[in-house]
């Protein structure tokens, strides 16, 4: 899966592109015959002044047909909050997958 990965008030090193790679291909096994027309992730050291220290904030768009996977997550370690991405996008995956086959299902009645 080709993906754009942008970093904001954060250094994009290798071992971060890298993870974010690894974990978005773990989802190619869930999409199937799904095509991605495009897929972006952004990771982001926020500061959200309600909380100390360094916040991170991990966000994923894949454009499927007829419809946007949006998966948005903030943690205090960065690698914690692409695994969470990670995790909420495959259940996105999965629900809307079910909701394609049962638009088929109901077409042919």
């Amino acid at each position: 899966m080709n993906i754009n990965i942008k970093a904001t008030n954060i250094e994009l090193t290798p071992k971060i592109k890298d993870y974010v790679q690894e974990k978005m291909d773990m989802l190619e096994k869930y999409l199937g015959s799904v095509d991605v027309i495009n897929a972006k992730f952004e990771v982001e050291l926020t500061t959200l002044h309600h909380n100390k220290g360094e916040i991170y904030r991990a966000e994923a768009n894949l454009d499927v047909p007829g419809s946007l996977l949006r998966v948005e997550k903030t943690e205090k370690d960065l690698f914690k909050a692409i695994d969470k991405v990670k995790d909420h996008l495959t259940r996105s995956i999965k629900r809307y997958k079910e909701k394609r086959i049962d638009k088929k299902r109901n077409q042919k009645l």
